[in-house]
């Protein structure tokens, strides 16, 4: 029995017996087993909790041979897909091959489902979220798509490998990842730390500043390669735009056209920003001049990690890397004390503004989030601030959920809410969280939970807009509740009166999702009038922000 399969068979049973709801109802043992285990791979994929991917899960009859779906955000004209097809074996010997017939299914999944002209014959969950992607096909975006193939077992063989480079789907768009128990455990160890020693070149920067040292040198490409071989993703645990080695994009592909073109690999030093690493602490031989050999402890990289991956990929495949030893990148070195985790968080904030994502780390530590932990907690629930943070439950509430219910509900910007995840914490920060009290936040989650959960019990009828409407009917019912309740504007909810709308949103909810329904209906036929609109032109239109104009906003006091 392979050890690392059996533990994740251990934490499979836990996931059935704990999210007896998430999995497929009516399935025997295995396809429960089976669907526990494309969840975990999610989870760890994504980096998200079992609540959030369950919504992903597709698996069932119908399904295309995807038994999990992640649609990404839309970034420089691109788009990023990530499909899980999952095989898990009873036989936990961790020795059986990803089949390769199922491998010729996702193939000619990836072909049709892609292809906005094609027909697919698929399951109702899954068929708005495949229109989803093909509307943003239409719409002229690049779709990058992530195929992970898990089991608990060994990779495809060189003949699957074959049917794959044959299958004329393009290598820049479409990456195939193995994943198992091995990669799973390896996530579920991150926390270990990670002492290593790394060969500098030339000349190097090295001094004592406000209490810290700094080192600035350079380190060739190779170097990187070898470093990220040995410890790979462990290395990149603070780092908010984690890597993961299954992101594709442009900056991606320009450093690897770089390295692999002879005229300008040289000069792949001015080219890129560098690298930016925090250790506990480093040392060197002070007696040389240059070249030096730098030993660090609890080395961590917070910026740069996608130069990182990218280099340790680019060599993986090049035959021969010697003449990459003269090829270098920039490196900052940070030695910080334990204690100094607000100073890394800022660094880690500044290095990564660019591309603000998953800053909700970065800006847990606000004031005002912390006004609302301490809000929140006299009103009865929990505010989770970090991710890291592990409790669960209907009256757990993380900040993410808090954005982007406030965001749909109150801010009235329910296309923001759903398609700029990324930037809740980013560029609309501000407009979110100022004067929010822990009142509205909690008022809003309630609501657009409710609202969800309506969409995952819906089943086809009239309203073929509700898998994309959650956060407009999300709008409209607060909108509708407050009014109700004789309020002017969302300003006006507070603890004080926080018992009476809960209670009267309890009592009225059902009716108030009708109205909803009704109301967001009307507003497509005041937008299209009465001609059919088919799914992928519905999920552009939630996209958009046109018809909020037809949404009874002038029922509040501006």
């Amino acid at each position: 029995m392979n050890m690392n399969a059996s533990l994740i068979d251990q934490r499979i049973g836990k996931i059935v017996a704990d999210y007896d709801s998430f999995l497929p109802a009516g399935a025997d043992d295995h396809k429960r087993k089976s669907a526990a285990f494309v969840l975990l791979c999610m989870s760890t994929v994504l980096d998200l909790p079992i609540e959030e991917v369950a919504d992903f899960l597709t698996e069932g009859a119908q399904d295309a041979s995807i038994d999990g779906i992640h649609l990404g955000e839309v970034d420089d004209g691109e788009f990023t897909v990530t499909l899980f097809q999952g095989k898990y074996k009873q036989n936990l010997e961790g020795q059986n091959e990803f089949p390769e017939n199922d491998i010729k299914k996702a193939i000619n999944t990836i072909s049709t489902i892609f292809d906005p002209d094609k027909h697919v014959d698929v399951n109702e969950k899954l068929k708005p979220k495949i229109e989803d992607v093909r509307s943003l096909v239409r719409d002229g975006y690049i779709p990058n798509v992530r195929m992970i193939l898990c089991n608990n077992g060994l990779g495809w063989n060189t003949q699957s490998q074959t049917i794959i480079d044959n299958s004329g789907l393009s290598s820049n768009q479409v990456e195939w990842i193995h994943w198992n128990h091995d990669c799973i455990v390896s996530v579920m160890q991150r926390k270990k730390t990670v002492d290593e020693t790394i060969q500098l070149s030339g000349d190097a920067v090295i001094e004592d500043f406000n209490f810290r040292r700094v080192l600035i040198g350079k380190v060739p490409v190779t170097e990187i390669a070898e470093i990220f071989n040995r410890h790979n993703d462990l290395l990149l645990e603070r780092n908010i735009r984690r890597y993961l080695g299954l992101h594709s994009n442009r900056v991606n592909s320009a450093i690897h056209q770089t390295l692999t073109d002879t005229e300008k690999r040289s000069n792949f030093y001015f080219f890129n920003n560098g690298v930016t690493m925090i250790c506990r602490k480093f040392r060197h031989n002070a007696l040389q001049g240059k070249n030096y050999q730098v030993k660090i402890e609890n080395l961590q990289i917070i910026n740069g990690g996608q130069t990182c991956k990218t280099i340790q990929q680019t060599l993986a495949s090049m035959e021969n890397t010697a003449e990459l030893s003269e090829v270098f990148v920039l490196v900052r070195i940070y030695e910080l004390a334990e204690d100094d985790q607000d100073f890394v968080r800022d660094i880690t904030y500044a290095t990564n503004s660019q591309n603000p994502v998953d800053l909700r780390d970065l800006r847990s530590n606000d004031e005002i989030q912390r006004q609302l932990e301490i809000g929140i907690s006299n009103l009865g629930f929990i505010y989770k601030r970090q991710r890291e943070d592990g409790q669960s439950g209907s009256t757990v509430i993380p900040s993410t959920i808090v954005a982007e219910s406030v965001l749909a509900i109150w801010r009235c910007m329910p296309h923001q809410a759903k398609f700029l995840r990324k930037e809740h914490f980013g560029a609309l920060y501000s407009f979110v969280f100022n004067s929010l009290n822990a009142a509205q936040a909690v008022l809003a989650v309630l609501i657009y939970r409710y609202v969800d959960s309506m969409r995952k019990k819906s089943i086809p009828t009239e309203y073929s807009f509700i898998p994309y409407a959650t956060h407009y009917l999300a709008n409209v019912i607060g909108i509708r509740l407050i009014v109700s309740n004789g309020l002017n504007k969302p300003d006006q909810i507070s603890h004080l009166n926080f018992s009476q709308l809960i209670e009267s949103f309890d009592s009225a909810k059902d009716s108030i999702y009708s109205f909803a329904l009704t109301t967001v209906s009307d507003a497509l036929k005041g937008l299209y009038g009465d001609r059919a609109l088919t799914l992928q032109q519905l999920s552009a239109t939630f996209r958009r922000g046109d018809l909020l104009s037809y949404l009874p906003k002038h029922e509040l006091k501006q």
